[in-house]
C-alpha cells in the first residue's frame, strides 16, 4: 500500500507550488517582468530615434542661423529665403507659373 502524506506535508507542498507559481506570474508579468522589461526597451530605442531626429533638425537650425548671422552672411541663402518668404524677383527675371 503507498504512503500517504500528511495533512503538514500536503499544506506545504500546496503552499510551496502556489508561491512558485506567483513568483513565476511575477517575473513574467510583474512590473519589473520581462514584459515590462521589453517594452521599455522599445519605447527606448523609439525615443532614442526621435531625440537623434530632433537633434539633426536643430544641428540644420543652427547652421541656417549662423549662415544669416551678422558675423557669417551667407548672400546665396539670404537670395533664396528673400525669393521665397518676400517673393522677391530680380529686374532681369520672368516669372512662369
Amino acid at each position: 500500500m503507498p504512503q500517504r502524506l500528511s495533512i503538514g506535508a500536503t499544506v506545504f507542498l500546496v503552499l510551496t507550488v502556489l508561491l512558485s507559481l506567483y513568483f513565476a506570474y511575477a517575473a513574467v508579468q510583474g512590473p519589473s517582468g520581462i514584459l515590462r522589461r521589453i517594452q521599455i526597451q522599445a519605447e527606448t530605442a523609439e525615443l532614442q530615434t526621435a531625440r537623434d531626429t530632433l537633434r539633426a533638425d536643430v544641428a540644420r537650425m543652427q547652421n541656417l542661423t549662423r549662415r544669416l548671422s551678422d558675423d557669417y552672411l551667407d548672400l546665396d541663402l539670404l537670395d533664396e529665403r528673400a525669393r521665397e518668404v518676400l517673393g522677391l524677383l530680380r529686374a532681369d527675371e520672368v516669372l512662369l507659373r
